[in-house]
């Protein structure tokens, strides 16, 4: 079944008889005809729609070498510095059929982060992670699956550790010869209820004593015990109205917390057990390639915005105003710099182990999304000042369709002939949803971690000291220095330094 349609994906998941799926404390059954859900189920389907439209194939697919067959990208393991960049630009592309997160990337992202993770154990020795991994791939790539993948606990208290509380991270609960047990939650999982499988993977470094928490697995969404709480955001008791210009956005996404109940893993879905020396390890191979990502998806939406904020200002007549003009090329530098990092930090790929393993340049990763907390509010910030105070507070789409309201409401909203009110107001609405919706705000200070832990990489990576000793050469104070032949001032990451000795220890 490689390369499913879009139809295909939604039949898969319209029926489930085990999980249960919460949206405003009423259980949901059906997800593709939930209109809360439909939104999301549509963004979802986008990123199989890609494997097929004319202009999004070429980068919508891949050659598998683990199954020899053409696959969907969002299945496919990185096999050089361009696969990397054809994702930055795969998904800033997918934004603008969307127009909303198309939730599909964390799972991806998981896929690449085990495969590396497990096979760099595998060279240590633990060879079962490994070849159980590749077979869960081959499945996924075989079925073209969609994932979520779930890393982010509820963590509690934030200064203690998961040993000191136990309800705030995941956990193995029993051991089996079948399998484990788990409990506990995961927050914030974005896609999680139109995905068909979880990937898990731990949510920080662990220590000896966390060890219990050091776990990596994935199961299908629809399993006993698995229960989905969506989240509430902006505007969304709209969707229920189903309107055509308040209903607005037709493809949205969505987040939940995931709250596992004693849930069963069979050991073949098992791909870390109390390997809490890797977990680190797989946390910054993680956080560094979904960093990256964000420099094609919300460089995408801001495409959105900036022709959304464009438009608005050619229907009052004020596009070629100068400081209008000023506005928008600001935006499109703000834009570009997020894309433009996004792809350094593909095509600057390290490779972490033997034949395979690629991996985003962690600092051009990290400085990506660290652009990220910042540009996409200075971009609202301009496009709301482009539309106007109209885009919080416009007519609603019920009073333009009263009979009795709507000549007022055309009289007094015209602008320049060549649009309709009616035009006006889907713009509007279009601007609202996008601009300051949870995936272009919130998701860019929060998502793939927080502002603080890229300044904690940038800084742990960059070698100051190497940059005082060339300042220090300059200014004749020390004539002594040895230059690098690294042009970068960088240090080497753990992960680096974990799969050079992995190498080094191989060749010996």
């Amino acid at each position: 079944m490689v390369l499913r349609t879009g139809e295909q994906y939604v039949e898969a998941i319209r029926n489930r008889s085990k999980v249960e799926i919460y949206v405003m404390g009423k259980e949901v059954k059906d997800v593709t005809q939930d209109p809360f859900l439909k939104p999301a189920v549509l963004s979802f389907k986008a990123t199989y729609d890609a494997a097929h439209e004319e202009d999004t194939k070429h980068l919508g697919r891949a050659w598998s070498q683990f199954i020899n067959e053409e696959v969907n990208r969002f299945t496919h393991v990185h096999r050089s510095p361009e696969d990397l960049a054809a994702k930055v630009k795969l998904l800033r592309k997918i934004s603008h059929k969307t127009g909303a997160c198309f939730q599909r990337c964390v799972g991806w992202d998981a896929l690449n982060t085990l495969y590396i993770t497990t096979k760099l154990m595998a060279e240590k020795g633990k060879k079962e992670y490994y070849e159980r991994f590749v077979e869960y791939l081959k499945y996924v790539q075989k079925n073209d699956l969609a994932l979520a993948g779930a890393m982010t606990d509820v963590k509690g208290v934030r200064t203690l550790k998961p040993s000191e509380q136990p309800n705030a991270y995941l956990r193995v609960t029993e051991v089996t010869k079948e399998g484990i047990y788990v409990a506990g939650a995961k927050a914030n999982i974005t896609g999680i209820a139109t995905a068909e499988e979880i990937v898990v993977m731990p949510t920080r470094g662990m220590s000896e004593k966390d060890q219990d928490f050091a776990i990596a697995f994935s199961i299908p969404l629809d399993t006993e015990g698995i229960k989905v709480i969506v989240g509430r955001q902006l505007n969304d008791a709209r969707r229920f109205e189903e309107g055509e210009i308040d209903g607005l956005p037709y493809r949205y996404n969505h987040e939940g917390l995931v709250i596992f109940d004693n849930v069963f893993v069979p050991w073949e879905r098992v791909f870390m057990y109390k390997d809490w020396q890797m977990s680190g390890i797989l946390v910054e191979i993680f956080s560094a390639y979904h960093r990256q990502g964000y420099g094609g998806c919300k460089s995408g939406l801001a495409d959105v915005i900036i022709g959304a904020s464009y438009n608005l200002a050619k229907q009052v007549g004020v596009d070629k105003a100068p400081h209008i003009q000023n506005k928008l090329t600001e935006m499109v530098l703000l834009t570009e710099n997020m894309y433009s990092t996004g792809i350094a930090a593909s095509l600057d790929a390290i490779k972490l182990c033997e034949n395979d393993c690629w991996w985003v340049n962690p600092m051009f990763a990290n400085v990506t999304k660290q652009l990220v907390t910042r540009f996409p509010y200075e971009i609202t910030k301009f496009s709301t000042d482009i539309a106007g105070g109209i885009l919080g507070t416009g007519p609603s789409e019920s009073d333009l369709k009263n009979p009795k309201l709507k000549p007022y409401i055309e009289k007094y909203l015209q602008g320049i002939s060549d649009y309709k009110v009616e035009d006006r107001l889907r713009m509007i609405r279009l601007l609202e949803n996008v601009s300051l919706g949870v995936a272009f705000l919130i998701e860019s200070v929060h998502g793939a971690g927080s502002p603080e832990a890229q300044r904690i990489v940038i800084n742990r990576v960059y070698d100051y000291d190497y940059a005082s000793k060339i300042a220090m050469y300059l200014a004749n104070i020390k004539k002594d220095v040895e230059f690098k032949e690294k042009v970068e001032p960088w240090r080497e990451t753990d992960t680096e330094r974990t799969a050079k000795s992995v190498t080094s220890n191989d060749k010996k």
